[in-house]
């Protein structure tokens, strides 16, 4: 006998309408929305969202490196409005370093700080060592030819310098911006699923250039929720 949904192993909501779902997730509309749009309860929703997303996890991470020309730079996540330091070593925020392949794909890592040991680590295990590596001048990066990636290229944005050529850090920098700028919308995301929002911009940002709707059917045909 043929199942009621391909898609969702043991939902009772129709092939149909959760094709309606994955549409909705695919243009990015939010829970609330999307409840309103197909009259499932939010709850039902918020589940269904909450398992692709856990989905999209274990699509998303690859072992490939990067090579080519590549940018790097970290970001904090969080409240706006939290007094104290600024910018690195803010109190209170989610610590993102991210590469950026230009041309290419994104890669996104929380850590717990900035010491130079785990952005060393990073680097080293995705980032290949014949690549053109662009970063602001910050200290850490500094040790980067001194374990191998002779083409490091700095932007010191404490001087007012941003672009010099091809040399810059544009790229991640627009990316922080999408993700911030997306994760908007959830007015506030809670700190345990962080994780996985992140991922899902990552994997929507490196799969812009397909259709995020088609990716989802195929990916859920093969393996249902």
């Amino acid at each position: 006998m043929e199942r009621k949904n391909r898609y969702q192993k043991c939902g009772k909501i129709s092939d149909r309408k959760f094709r309606f779902i994955l549409k909705c997730f695919s243009l990015d509309f939010t829970a609330s929305d999307t409840a309103r749009l197909t009259g499932i309860s939010i709850r039902s929703i918020n589940n269904i969202f909450l398992k692709i997303r856990y989905r999209l996890l274990k699509e998303n991470k690859s072992e490939e490196k990067f090579s080519g020309t590549v940018e790097m730079d970290e970001s904090y996540f969080g409240a706006k409005r939290i007094r104290g330091k600024r910018g690195r070593g803010a109190k209170g925020k989610t610590i993102v370093f991210g590469i950026l392949n230009r041309g290419n794909k994104v890669y996104t890592q929380i850590i717990p700080n900035i010491k130079k040991l785990i952005i060393i680590n990073i680097i080293t295990e995705k980032v290949e060592y014949d690549a053109i590596v662009n970063t602001d001048g910050w200290i850490v990066y500094y040790y980067l030819k001194e374990i191998g990636y002779n083409r490091h290229y700095v932007v010191n944005h404490a001087n007012n310098e941003f672009a010099c050529g091809g040399q810059h850090i544009n790229g991640i920098e627009s990316f922080w911006s999408y993700a911030k700028n997306r994760l908007v919308k959830f007015n506030g995301v809670a700190k345990h699923l962080f994780f996985l929002h992140l991922n899902e911009t990552e994997f929507r940002y490196n799969n812009r250039q397909n259709n995020l709707y088609k990716i989802l059917l195929k990916m859920l045909r093969n393996s249902p929720l």
